[in-house]
This record gives structure tokens, C-alpha cells and sequence, in this order.
């Protein structure tokens, strides 16, 4: 197999889809390998350590496309990205068509297989290559609610954790999985009183063995989370159903009725976003204001801690990548992943999500 590497051109992102030592890897495994030069530099990995792990150096992607079968990537491909894609293409990377009709339409028609690392599904039904960035957003989205909510960032000017005398922030996370489980150890490891909400018994059950209390678990009704949202400090959205646009958690009007200067950290937004005032932003320019409340709604939150994200989901998405490269798409993981191929859109939430939004 042949396998390509691009540059990722996503404003601000700094991921590499392959470590050299992910290279190593393929190339020990008998297959060519295209990296773009500087395609690493974001991560902390120059050319010459991709070199000296097998990899063939190409200056342009278009070089990379022509070359390669099998593309990885990081992030969604980008419009000139999906000029150069044709049905003897297989993509793996982060997809999220639910959030983005017009590059479902553009990869179907490229012609194309796509694979969403989103959508890869396991035996028990977890979402493999999605957890690795969903624990360092989670991370990330309370570390970046505490820094805008300090007074010289446009926030409240509040210290997540106590002091004698005066109470501690209040942090409401909407959504208990990976990513809002781990905001909460983050916000809960600053001193913050934290409020998780989730629809999931079963989840709310398991994630007061994982506190012991130390955390506020309530059933995610919508009426609710407004009134928590009202009196947080910080509220960070982190609802994910897989393969579907992020559910409508808090609207404009309800967000109208938060204290100004708490913050909204909106986890969800490369899947359309939690909150009705959500947009998406960039590392340049992460927060804007509605109603006097910031919005933190980088689309990217892990490619601020690059090098750190590229290893988490190298050691992730190596294992199918050599699968994928060496027998196809026999492997149950990449068929649960499988979004488009020959025109069609297979997987059936995508399918659903995508046909609702072009309605």
C-alpha cells in the first residue's frame, strides 16, 4: 500500500496524522510512505526524522495525493484537499459531515472512501480514536474556562478554586462522557464546585463511583441545565451522540440569562456545537461575547497541546492504519467508520444527519 501523509492546512492545526515512528511501523510493514515536507513541524517532528524512518519526502500535497492510495490525515479535508481526492482514494481522518453538508457532498463527489476516525466503533461500542481528543479537550476546555474568566480576559474575574472566605467558582458540565468526564477531573483538581449533567443513568451511576460524591450528578433535562447555566461560572457543553449533529443544549434566549462574564466552552463545536449562540473560532482568535458571556468555541481544541495530541492519536489510529493497509476494509472497526464510498454516504446517522441539514 501507499500511504500519504498531507500537510494539514486547517487554519491552526498542528497535528501530523503519523509520527516516524508510526512510519517505522508501515514502512517495516512493506509499505511506501509519502509525508509532506514540514508536515511534522507543528508536532515537534522535522523531515529528516521522517526521512530517517522510511519516509519518502514529497514538497506538495498534490504529490501526496497523486502518489498515495490511502490518505491519513487529522482533520477534515479542506476544499482544495477535495480537488485532489478521487475514487481511488481511501481518507481516515476526522470527518464530522453531520457538522459539514458540503464536504459530504464533496466526497461524494470525489468518488472517494472515507473513514471517520469519529465513527470507528469497537466490540463494546466505544469510540476509540475519538477518546484520545476528547480526554485532552475535556482537559483543555476547563483549562481555558478558568483562563477567560478572569477580569483581564473579559470574564467575571473569578478563581475556579477557593479561598478563606470566599466560595469556590461553579462549573456545570452538560454531557458526562469522555470529554466531560475529564473537565470535570480538571476543574474539580482547581478547587471548582462542579455540576455534571448527562441523559445516561447508567453513566450517572458509574460517574459517582469515579468522584465519590465530590461532583453534583443530575439528569440532563433541558430546563435544568438552563437554570445551572444561569448560576455557573463556567459552562462547558461536551454532549456527543456519534455520527449526528450536537444536540441544541442551551438557546439564545437562555443564554441571555447568563451572569456576565461567566463562560461557555462549547466541546462539541466541530460537530455543529452544544449552544444556540455557538460559532466556530480559532486558536487566533478562540472567544467572542453574546449577551456579555464569551464563547470559547475553537474547533480544534487538542492541536493547542500538539505534539501531545499527535502521539495519543498515533498510538490510537497505528494499529487500524496497518489493518487498513495491509486487508482492506474487512476490519468491523473501519466498516463503523465507514461514511462514504462510491458516491453514497453508508453510514446511516451521518446519512440522517446530512439529509436533515440539506432539508
Amino acid at each position: 500500500m501507499r500511504i500519504g501523509v498531507p500537510l494539514e492546512i486547517k487554519s491552526e492545526e498542528y497535528r501530523v496524522a503519523l509520527t516516524p515512528e508510526g512510519v517505522a511501523s508501515l514502512v517495516a510493514d512493506g509499505h511506501r510512505v509519502f509525508v509532506q515536507q514540514r508536515a511534522g513541524e507543528g508536532s515537534g517532528f522535522n523531515d529528516a526524522q521522517y526521512s530517517q524512518a522510511g519516509a519518502v519526502l514529497v514538497a506538495e500535497a498534490a504529490e501526496v495525493f497523486a502518489q498515495a492510495n490511502l490518505i491519513v490525515k487529522v482533520k477534515e479535508p479542506q476544499p482544495e484537499e477535495c480537488r485532489l481526492l478521487s475514487s481511488s482514494h481511501i481518507l481516515f481522518t476526522f470527518l464530522h459531515l453531520a457538522a459539514f453538508p458540503d464536504l459530504a457532498c464533496a466526497l461524494q463527489d470525489s468518488g472517494v472512501t472515507a473513514i471517520g476516525y469519529e465513527t470507528v466503533t469497537d466490540a463494546q461500542g466505544r469510540l476509540p480514536l475519538l477518546t484520545p481528543m476528547s480526554e485532552i479537550a475535556g482537559r483543555l476546555a476547563a483549562q481555558a474556562g478558568a483562563h477567560y474568566l478572569l477580569k483581564s480576559q473579559g470574564g467575571r474575574g473569578v478563581l475556579l478554586g477557593q479561598v478563606a472566605g470566599v466560595p469556590a467558582a461553579v462549573v456545570t458540565i452538560i454531557g458526562g462522557g469522555i470529554a466531560g468526564t475529564q473537565a470535570a477531573r480538571v476543574a474539580l483538581g482547581m478547587g471548582a464546585r462542579v455540576n455534571i449533567l448527562d441523559v445516561s443513568l447508567e453513566r450517572l451511576r458509574l460517574l459517582d463511583n469515579i468522584f465519590s460524591g465530590a461532583v453534583s450528578l443530575e439528569f440532563a433535562a433541558q430546563d435544568r441545565a438552563a437554570q445551572l447555566a444561569a448560576q455557573s461560572d463556567i459552562c462547558v457543553g461536551a454532549v456527543l451522540i456519534p455520527g449526528e449533529r450536537a444536540p441544541n443544549l442551551l438557546t439564545q434566549e437562555q443564554v441571555k440569562q447568563m451572569r456576565p462574564g461567566s463562560v461557555l466552552v462549547d466541546v462539541a463545536i466541530d460537530q455543529g456545537g452544544c449552544f444556540a449562540t455557538s460559532r466556530p473560532t480559532t486558536h487566533t482568535t478562540p472567544v467572542y461575547q453574546v449577551s456579555g458571556v464569551p464563547h470559547y468555541c475553537v474547533a480544534n481544541i487538542p492541536s493547542a497541546v500538539a505534539r501531545t495530541s499527535t502521539i495519543a492519536l498515533c498510538h490510537a489510529t497505528l494499529p487500524l492504519i496497518r489493518i487498513l493497509a495491509q486487508s482492506g476494509l474487512s476490519n468491523p472497526q473501519l466498516q463503523a467508520g465507514l461514511n462514504v464510498q462510491k458516491g453514497d454516504i453508508v453510514h446511516p446517522r451521518v446519512a440522517d444527519a446530512v439529509a436533515r441539514i440539506k432539508v
